[in-house]
């Protein structure tokens, strides 16, 4: 794939002039293949509509599954909701609960507006798209590329063996630093969410 250099300039200008404005916001990622009657959506929808009722914006990638529950439960709190689509060949269409929307054609800009305007990121359940965004942000986060914003896996049973092999293969062998439990979190509730947000004065 080649990288258009000015597609990426042109939006990421565009992001910036929408959401120049917005204010204190937290990313949920997670599966587009999660649908509506699945327990991961309305936990989802619960905890954003938390968030945004706390007076945070929401942000997910715009499209279904559980971006769709991160922005509906958003506009059930009365919040800004973000939409950061991407143009995929299948499973990326936006879903209708965003407020303010924008389209990329490539993944470099939509991560780098994610990573721009979040305060705080909550990984829901999720596939190798969750799994990248998570990652991305671990590293940037370590590397000191990103300021240190909580990173929160929601839904032991989900999460539980890699966050395990976190506090053992990695930590144990001295390949994350010793700090690194102190902004990573694995939780099973929105009110565990939203005590961490407090915590770290979000």
């Amino acid at each position: 794939m080649l990288w258009d250099a000015n597609q990426i300039d042109h939006e990421l200008k565009q992001a910036k002039e929408t959401l120049h404005d917005l204010g204190t916001a937290v990313t949920i990622f997670g599966s587009a293949r999660i649908p509506e009657d699945n327990d991961y959506y309305q936990a989802t929808v619960e905890v954003a509509q938390k968030i945004a009722e706390a007076g945070f914006v929401i942000i997910s990638g715009g499209g279904p599954g559980i971006m769709a529950a991160a922005n509906q439960g958003a506009i059930q709190g009365k919040a800004e909701s973000v939409g950061l689509n991407i143009v995929l060949p299948r499973e990326q269409h936006p879903n209708p609960y965003q407020t303010k929307s924008l389209k990329f054609s490539q993944f470099i800009p939509r991560k780098l507006t994610f990573f721009n305007y979040s305060s705080a990121f909550i990984c829901m359940p999720g596939g190798f798209g969750t799994l990248d965004e998570l990652f991305e942000v671990l590293t940037l986060i370590q590397t000191g590329k990103l300021k240190r914003s909580p990173v929160i896996l929601f839904d032991n049973d989900f999460w539980a063996q890699l966050f395990a092999w976190f506090k053992t293969s990695l930590m144990d062998q001295k390949l994350i630093s010793v700090d690194t439990f102190d902004w990573v979190y694995i939780v099973n509730s929105s009110e565990e969410v939203m005590e961490i947000l407090k915590k770290h004065h979000v």
